[in-house]
């Protein structure tokens, strides 16, 4: 079993106490710092005002990021499946032509 720890971590200039599995620890700290970057990037456009509108329009743009992520490595598996269909039928072929 994992062993739990507090640990505090800072967002936007407010520290929040998390537990987390120590293992785990190294992505969570990764995690808050990626947060910051985003939520650091908005603040600086000076289009959205407020720590909420901020959050909110940092977790919209990650969300986006993830789903997009999430297409494209789907679209790769499916043209990776059919490249597998292909050479499965080139070796097939080369079989049979050996056994002619």
């Amino acid at each position: 079993m994992s062993k739990t720890e507090a640990l505090t971590i800072k967002i936007m200039d407010k520290e929040y106490r998390v537990a987390c599995p120590e293992e785990e620890k190294q992505n969570l700290l990764a995690s808050a710092d990626l947060l910051n970057e985003k939520l650091n990037e908005i603040k600086q456009q000076g289009s959205v005002i407020g720590t909420e509108r901020i959050a909110i329009m940092a977790a919209l743009n990650m969300s986006h990021e993830i789903l997009h992520g999430q297409s494209i490595a789907s679209e790769h598996e499916e043209v990776n499946q059919r490249i597998q269909d292909l050479s499965d039928q080139i070796s097939k072929s080369i079989r049979d032509i050996q056994l002619i």
